[in-house]
């Protein structure tokens, strides 16, 4: 018997108690509070139920340190400021029927004395009919002060030394940068789905954000996403389209869809609100990404802020603690409404292109699918800042250029058929080659601009760039800064200076915060330096490609994978031309 099964049978066995109340109150935390970024949700929800039109939010140190939201809404009266810190304590529901036709963010009376619970926290509010605020002092859920005090209308919440009662909790937080990146995505989405509250965020006594508050979603799309963005977003949900399904479910749908142009690497820019909350849903993800089917290439994915609204009644927001997820009474026609509203607005772009039926599809044959020992993407990213790959090298056949087909693909001869090689992917491959031996060397190649270019990005990737300056400037990006999340770029890797080196960084930017970035960032230069798809190429520069993919110890997949080259065999020629 282990020690393990006879710790459990010893606690079996233990007498049931009830709980101290200060156990209770860290277990029910732990739902509500999950990082700092949590907190910052609650009290920004928090001061949209009370009709805020400002809203200010401070943090130092990822959250951990020290939170302050502030905003001008209706405030809490004298008498009912300690009591808003019990716990189901709410002035947003009063039964159960309320519960069918949820209208607020927030309704189950957990978050203030949950934070409370793993905090020291202060309040200051004021109502529009008292002469005078009040201040509360809480240390891990008790109040310790309470003074009358002045202040103007609304409320402001101090947060400090949060978990410092649940070291098992700080443990598991991340780094201060990963924290506050975090905390700039929250204010970044409640800014979209609020164009008409005044958001402004300051992280370690910068300020990242700062919103208008016009009410025009356009306006905060510039402000977290760039003007370059906001040129390429189309607006969903016209005059004259209809929105109302057969069904008559009720189901409306607004917004703004990005144009291909500004597609992105992860579904970090998908942003969805249900009656202007928050969500996360695969079911939307999907519905949108459903209709760009056609219009982006095999791993890009779009950008998108949608709205959806439909009665309270059809939708029940109270099934996780957080409040993110949420259940549709009728899926079908939410998927409908939403698929079709950005197709729409897509088809409005660019009619949908002709499907042509192919007479004969060709499979790649055995001697081009991925060979035995190809590393998966992830392995060649572990292994991008190790030595020089070990892999035995998988050679290509002497090969012919015979010429060029769609612009895209290179047709050679060979000893035993043909072969169609896809110009950007075997392009990618030799970039990923040669920036990888460069690396390895310590000498890559740098190329500086003629004119320093300004460089705008986004509250969170601001967050990483700021602590990946000396990882960025290893790899050829010499930056600095240039006012509120604008950076000068004096200079770029040298195979990315005729390239998108604009969309590349912002992409190495959302894939640094999300772990192992050396590889990921190796494999989007290379892809964004290759040669795309639909250029004529010389028969010169064809000749050159090939040469140096047969350089390549791994010739016949790219670095995410997917084949350079398929072949097909003087055989299959002759088995399809009937003449076997």
């Amino acid at each position: 018997m282990t020690a393990y099964t006879v710790t459990c049978i010893i606690r079996s066995n233990m007498p049931i108690r009830v709980l101290d109340p200060r156990v209770v109150a860290q277990i029910a935390a732990g739902e509500v509070v999950e990082r700092p970024a949590s907190v910052v949700k609650e009290l920004v929800e928090n001061s949209l139920d009370a009709g805020a039109t400002q809203i200010s939010v401070e943090v130092r140190g990822g959250g951990v340190s020290f939170i302050r939201v502030m905003d001008n809404g209706f405030g809490i009266s004298a008498p009912e400021v300690e009591l808003a810190f019990q716990r189901h304590a709410t002035s947003k529901i009063s039964s159960t029927q309320d519960l069918e036709s949820i209208a607020t963010l927030g309704f189950r009376g957990e978050a203030l004395p949950s934070i409370a619970a793993v905090a020291r926290m202060e309040m200051v509010t004021r109502a529009a009919a008292e002469p005078a605020g009040t201040s509360i002092l809480l240390e891990d859920g008790v109040v310790v002060k309470k003074e009358p005090g002045g202040c103007p209308q609304g409320t402001a919440v101090t947060v400090r030394d949060l978990f410092r009662r649940v070291p098992a909790r700080l443990k598991f937080l991340k780094s201060g940068s990963t924290e506050s990146s975090r905390i700039a995505d929250v204010v970044s989405r409640y800014s979209l789905a609020r164009p008409e509250v005044r958001f402004t965020l300051a992280m370690d006594g910068r300020v990242s954000l700062r919103t208008t508050g016009s009410g025009n979603l356009i306006d905060s799309v510039i402000e977290v996403y760039g003007i370059e963005v906001a040129q390429n977003m189309l607006e969903v949900g016209g005059r004259d389209d209809k929105w109302e399904s057969k069904s008559d479910s009720g189901v409306r749908v607004s917004g703004l869809a990005g144009s291909p142009k500004v597609s992105r690497s992860n579904r970090d820019g998908l942003t969805f609100f249900v009656n202007r909350r928050w969500v996360s849903s695969r079911m939307l993800a999907w519905a949108v990404e459903e209709a760009y089917q056609g219009f982006l290439t095999e791993g890009k994915h779009p950008v998108a802020v949608i709205n959806i609204f439909l009665p309270p009644q059809e939708t029940d927001v109270n099934i996780h603690p957080a409040k993110t997820e949420i259940k549709f009474r009728n899926e079908h026609a939410v998927f409908g409404a939403v698929q079709k509203a950005v197709r729409q607005a897509l088809t409005r772009l660019t009619p949908v292109p002709r499907i042509e039926e192919v007479a004969t599809r060709f499979a790649p044959a055995a001697p081009v699918t991925k060979p035995r020992g190809t590393p998966s993407p992830e392995e060649i990213m572990s292994l991008f800042e190790s030595k020089p790959a070990t892999t035995p090298r998988q050679a290509l056949p002497l090969l012919r250029v015979l010429g060029q087909m769609a612009g895209s693909y290179i047709v050679a001869e060979g000893p035993d058929g043909l072969y169609l090689i896809d110009q950007h992917a075997a392009h990618e491959r030799i970039l990923f080659d040669k920036l990888r031996a460069q690396r390895a060397a310590q000498r890559l190649e740098v190329q500086g601009l003629l004119e320093p270019v300004t460089l705008e990005v986004e509250p969170r990737q601001d967050v990483v760039l700021k602590s990946h300056f000396a990882d960025l400037s290893r790899y050829g990006f010499d930056l600095e800064p240039f006012g509120s999340r604008t950076y000068l770029v004096r200079a770029v890797p040298a195979l990315l200076y005729d390239g998108d080196w604009q969309a590349m960084l912002r992409e190495t930017l959302d894939s640094l915060s999300g772990g192992d970035w050396q590889g990921k960032m190796a494999i989007s230069m290379a892809c964004h330096g290759a040669v795309r798809a639909g250029k004529v190429l010389s028969d010169t520069e064809m000749r050159e490609l090939i040469e140096q993919l047969s350089q390549s110890e791994l010739p016949h997949t790219c670095p995410h994978g997917r084949p350079t080259l398929i072949h097909l065999s003087s055989g299959q020629l002759e088995r399809e031309f009937r003449r076997t």
